[in-house]
């Protein structure tokens, strides 16, 4: 995948290279059409995400629309609650 036309805010994504190698993350913000902002609620927190390009990461088919609920009403979310979210896909992938 080198797009960013089929990720979503709120979408499970691991990344396959850099130092976050096998680490999963959560879509904060599609920037533009090969990056975006990914958060775990750890070592990528809601206040510095990090910038990715599409290519270096495994896209899963599952989005948390309450993440991005969240995020476009403008809901205060802190770093647990994405960690709390996360939790479940850290085993399983």
């Amino acid at each position: 995948m080198e797009s960013t036309r089929d990720i979503a805010v709120g979408q499970v994504v691991k990344s396959k290279a850099g130092r976050d190698a096998g680490n999963v993350f959560l879509v904060f913000d599609i920037l533009d059409d090969k990056h975006v902002l990914i958060v775990d609620g750890d070592k990528r927190p809601l206040e510095k995400p990090k910038k990715k390009k599409i290519k270096h990461l495994m896209v899963y088919n599952k989005v948390l629309p309450e993440f991005k609920e969240k995020i476009d009403g403008e809901i205060d979310i802190n770093n647990a609650y994405v960690r709390k979210l996360l939790e479940p896909f850290k085993e399983s992938f």
